[in-house]
């Protein structure tokens, strides 16, 4: 652990009532999502060593709802950011006590069967950002499973890539992809999702699929339209992350 992670985790512990065993991200479109009534409200601006977000749809600051961290947005790797930026938050929250996460995004759909407003349950990863949270130590950490399912029934399963961006995949980078066996692709959460195993977290990931891929379809990518779409999702989104919140109480579900 840094110093950095430990003035940010020393800073939470002193601001929040109670220690989260829960942390929900989320992602781009989703960042209002409203997941119940908070009983703090702090910008990533005041902790110390948190990224800055600049990216529409992440509003940047954590919550406590129902006894949940709640990241109201994420940074990324094609901010120009560091991949220990990137997951400092997930560090940070680890230190703090955090032992699962739930990881949401905005993809875009690879499998023809998907279509934008799915939901789907993120089973594997492809990891084709060009980098890794772990470069530097710790190594070698074993991701034979790294996302857990528990509690996503009913949703779409599927094979996550990331892609490092900023801009959108080319038709050829997704015939690509698709021939790898991914079923949608993205700019995020991977980096978190292996922080988070080495830190011996939970991890449970959801991607809202806000479009289809470059070359399924004629109209062109758009960062609004993902947005859009997201936007659409937030209800059956909200109803899905809900369940997650520890009972009264204090037990973690599901």
């Amino acid at each position: 652990m840094t110093s950095v992670e430990a003035r940010a985790s020393a800073f939470l512990r002193r601001r929040l009532p109670s220690i989260p065993r829960l942390a929900i991200v989320l992602g781009s479109g989703m960042g209002d999502l409203d997941l119940g009534a908070s009983s703090v409200e702090i910008p990533y601006a005041k902790i110390p060593g948190f990224p800055q977000v600049r990216v529409a749809g992440h509003p940047g600051r954590l919550s406590l709802v129902g006894g949940a961290a709640v990241l109201r947005g994420r940074v990324h790797y094609y901010e120009g950011h560091s991949m220990d930026e990137v997951v400092r938050p997930v560090r940070v929250l680890a230190r703090l006590g955090v032992s699962r996460i739930v990881l949401t995004n905005a993809a875009g759909a690879v499998n023809r069967s998907f279509r934008p407003g799915d939901l789907m349950a993120i089973t594997d990863h492809l990891n084709l950002m060009g980098a890794n949270p772990l470069r530097g130590g710790p190594h070698f950490i074993d991701l034979t499973s790294v996302y857990d399912t528990t509690g996503l029934d009913g949703l779409r399963r599927g094979v996550y890539a990331a892609m490092a961006g900023p801009s959108y995949e080319t038709p050829a980078e997704i015939r690509m992809l698709r021939r790898l066996g991914a079923d949608a692709v993205g700019m995020s959460t991977v980096p978190e999702a292996i922080a988070a195993r080495q830190a011996g977290m939970i991890v449970t990931a959801v991607s809202v699929i806000t479009n289809a891929a470059a070359g399924t379809t004629k109209a062109p990518v758009s960062h609004a339209e993902v947005l859009r779409t997201a936007a659409r999702a937030r209800s059956k989104v909200a109803a899905l992350l809900r369940k997650f919140l520890p009972e009264p109480g204090g037990s973690q579900r599901p």
